[in-house]
């Protein structure tokens, strides 16, 4: 019997997240969801089990609700490299969830880089 797409995304999720998570030297994670017309990105400090910074397009003070572009990834990626920064956050392990590393997600990324953040 065929796997359904969420069950897929949900496997690829668990596969990446448990990869990492071997890796991750006490570091935060730095954690991506996509929607159709959103992102949103937080960093989480798995021990303590609180979020340390977030960013999103729902956000008003960025001004990009209900967008969900290349341009707009790289907007909030700005942002959460320097509320991460701001918070005493210097390197984090890169979540990307069950989405694929490419477009937005990739552009998030790159934008997270720039702004000083290290994974």
């Amino acid at each position: 019997m065929a796997n359904s797409k969420r069950d897929l995304f949900r496997k690829r999720r668990l596969r990446v997240r448990s990869k990492l998570r071997k890796s991750a030297d006490g570091r935060p994670r730095l954690s991506v969801h996509r929607s159709l017309k959103n992102i949103s990105v937080q960093v989480i400090d798995d021990a303590q089990g609180r979020t340390l910074a977030a960013a999103s397009t729902l956000e008003a003070d960025l001004g990009l609700k209900g967008k969900n572009n290349k341009e707009a990834a790289a907007r909030v990626g700005a942002e959460i490299a320097a509320r991460a920064r701001a918070a005493g956050v210097e390197a984090v392990y890169f979540d990307r969830g069950g989405f694929l590393f490419h477009g937005k997600v990739k552009a998030l990324a790159d934008a997270a880089r720039e702004g000083g953040l290290k994974f």
